[in-house]
């Protein structure tokens, strides 16, 4: 590709990228907003299920049905690793932490997809990378050691909830690896659109279950819809978007950005409290975590 094409290219992903990041980070937000009065389950179920549900025209008007049609077993199984079980995750997290911390802990996805990336497909990890996988850990526990809890002050399940996001962020890696492995050849929205269907129907069963009595009020539903639409439909379109155009670093390295969105919300909206501790430590994880990457190298410095 001529340097005239990546000129003309590049602004292109990086318009997506910051629109990206401000819609994860106000996923948080509406993740605990929903999940204060439907639950985790539910929150989880009828986000991919509502976000099935908008997609689901465009992929027809799109043409992309017969894409799916053909990779659907693998899709399909990406919304489990990708939608399903780290959305349940954070939706119980942010119950019992603040929505920041939930924020920052996400930063670690990048971190963990490149032990994965090394384990899968082994990807090469030199001294510096080994330095900020050492770093990056290390930030993680110093913040988990200290883990504010939620909204409602200190909860006693901080630390299953630091436990629960760092799950989560796990199975993100696993799934950015799973896409490349798998799912390059698929397009954007055929894949975001069977991720989301994949996981409403793994998710179909605890929802039902775990639906709560007492029907949620405006508020809570208005949460679940934006996120459904805002965080998830639209936001899946273009992740896989810069998986395909800027490549499996940069897509995860919107993790980077979307907590300084996400504690800002958390601080407008629900009164957070940001402390000097969780921001040192936050810088902590994001410096050990370009290193991991290797989008922060040696040849940086010089």
């Amino acid at each position: 590709m001529s340097s005239e094409a990546t000129v003309r290219t590049a602004p292109t992903w990086m318009r997506e990228f910051f629109l990206l990041s401000s819609l994860w980070g106000a996923s948080f937000l509406f993740m605990r907003l929903g999940a204060a009065e439907f639950g985790p389950f539910p929150t989880a179920g009828l986000r991919v299920a509502l976000a099935t549900v908008f997609l689901w025209p465009i992929l027809v008007q799109q043409g992309q049905w017969p894409a799916l049609r053909k990779h659907w077993r693998p899709v399909l199984l990406g919304g489990l690793i990708n939608s399903a079980i780290p959305f349940a995750l954070y939706a119980w997290a942010v119950l019992h932490i603040t929505t920041g911390l939930a924020s920052i802990l996400n930063a670690t996805v990048p971190l963990f997809g490149a032990i994965v990336a090394w384990l899968w497909l082994g990807e090469r990890i030199g001294r510096l990378r080994s330095l900020g996988l050492a770093l990056g850990f290390f930030g993680v526990a110093l913040l988990a050691w200290r883990a504010p809890g939620g909204a409602g002050g200190k909860s006693d399940l901080a630390p299953w909830a630091v436990a629960a996001c760092l799950g989560a962020t796990t199975c993100y890696a696993l799934a950015a690896s799973y896409a490349r492995r798998y799912l390059m050849n698929v397009p954007p929205l055929a894949t975001a659109t069977g991720s989301q269907l994949g996981a409403a129907l793994f998710l179909a069963i605890p929802m039902v279950m775990t639906w709560p009595e007492q029907m949620p009020g405006l508020r809570a539903w208005a949460a679940v819809v934006a996120i459904a639409v805002l965080c998830t439909g639209i936001a899946y379109i273009l992740y896989f978007r810069l998986i395909v155009h800027a490549g499996p670093s940069r897509a995860l390295a919107v993790t980077f950005l979307a907590p300084v969105f996400a504690v800002f919300y958390g601080v407008v909206f629900l009164s957070e409290t940001v402390t000097l501790w969780m921001l040192g430590c936050a810088l902590v994880i994001i410096v050990g975590t370009l290193l991991s990457t290797g989008l922060l190298g040696a040849r940086r410095f010089r």
